[in-house]
């Protein structure tokens, strides 16, 4: 007798557990053009915000930048009036000696220069700094400060450095052995007074005036 085939229940289910249709959730092209509306948002707001903290870094240093270098300019007028006044005092001593010869005597003994009869302090008795400039320079500053701004600072610290040759200039002839003979110290004395006011005295003035119109330029452009 033949055994009836009678279907496993628990088989019949487990079948029907595997052959469960799957279901995918299908968007349309709105939400795809949502999401990449959504991305690009997103990447164009960050380089807005890393453009716009770039650009305030860069504002705060160029402003500290430049604030320094106004600190330096206040600096360097202050010293180049002492400068000034220094120099003029030197040369009334050296149109002094040159009418006098019992002080060309004293000037020049045993060949010896005795500069401190003329310059007590030594040929300069103040330093013009350009630290600062120098920096900002590094620091491609003209490309962030005005046109103006930046002839004014690159004419006063080119005629700054005029005037400093003038320690240069008047050490050649003091350490000539020429300037050590008493007989030649008229023409020394000459070639003291035309470096002094060729270099440094005659041009001070202006060069004053200039600092005082760059401090109030930087002032206005809030530096």
């Amino acid at each position: 007798m033949k055994e009836s085939s009678q279907p496993d229940p628990q088989k019949s289910k487990t079948n029907h557990s595997y052959n469960k249709p799957e279901v995918y959730v299908l968007r349309d092209w709105k939400e795809y053009l949502g999401e990449s509306a959504l991305i690009v948002f997103s990447v164009l707001l960050a380089l807005f915000l890393t453009e716009y903290i770039t650009n305030q870094r860069e504002k705060k240093e160029t402003r500290e930048i430049l604030t320094n270098v106004k600190e330096e300019l206040i600096n360097n007028k202050k010293a180049e009036q002492d400068l000034y006044t220094y120099q003029k005092g030197i040369l009334k001593k050296i149109d002094s000696a040159l009418t006098h010869k019992d002080f060309q005597q004293k000037i020049v003994s045993d060949d010896v220069f005795h500069l401190g009869l003329i310059a007590p302090e030594g040929v300069v008795n103040r330093d013009l700094n350009r630290v600062a400039w120098d920096i900002a320079q590094n620091h491609n500053i003209a490309s962030k400060a005005s046109f103006e701004l930046m002839s004014k600072l690159t004419d006063i610290y080119n005629n700054q450095a005029r005037i400093e040759k003038v320690e240069e200039k008047v050490a050649e002839v003091l350490l000539s052995r020429e300037s050590r003979k008493s007989e030649n110290i008229h023409a020394t004395l000459m070639l003291m007074r035309d470096n002094y006011r060729g270099w440094a005295f005659d041009r001070a003035p202006s060069l004053i005036a200039q600092y005082t119109v760059a401090i109030r330029l930087m002032e206005s452009e809030g530096y």
